[in-house]
């Protein structure tokens, strides 16, 4: 048995240069992505994503720790309580 949990990164990007790997990483775990939101803020020369997100534990940490490795990028993750059991078929 699986277990997915609901949670949501906050990533905080202030180096231009990390956008299209952080978008490759993303894309990579497209599948797990409920949704994302990205603003931009000028004022500050940063954006801020949202990125909501459905998959076991390790995915979830997995993902984080690859954003977060990029330069001028940080992420942490919130988890939910909404936890699914998903019955693997063997």
């Amino acid at each position: 048995m699986t277990e997915t949990r609901v949670a949501i990164l906050a990533v905080v990007v202030s180096e231009a240069n990390s956008v299209e790997e952080l978008n490759r990483i993303l894309h990579e775990y497209s599948s797990y992505i409920i949704g994302r939101m990205g603003i931009p803020y000028s004022a500050k020369r940063i954006n801020l994503i949202s990125v909501a997100v459905d998959a076991p534990l390790d995915t979830i940490s997995s993902l984080a720790g690859k954003i977060g490795k990029l330069p001028g990028v940080t992420a942490k993750a919130a988890y939910s309580n909404v936890v699914t059991v998903i019955e693997e078929n063997v």
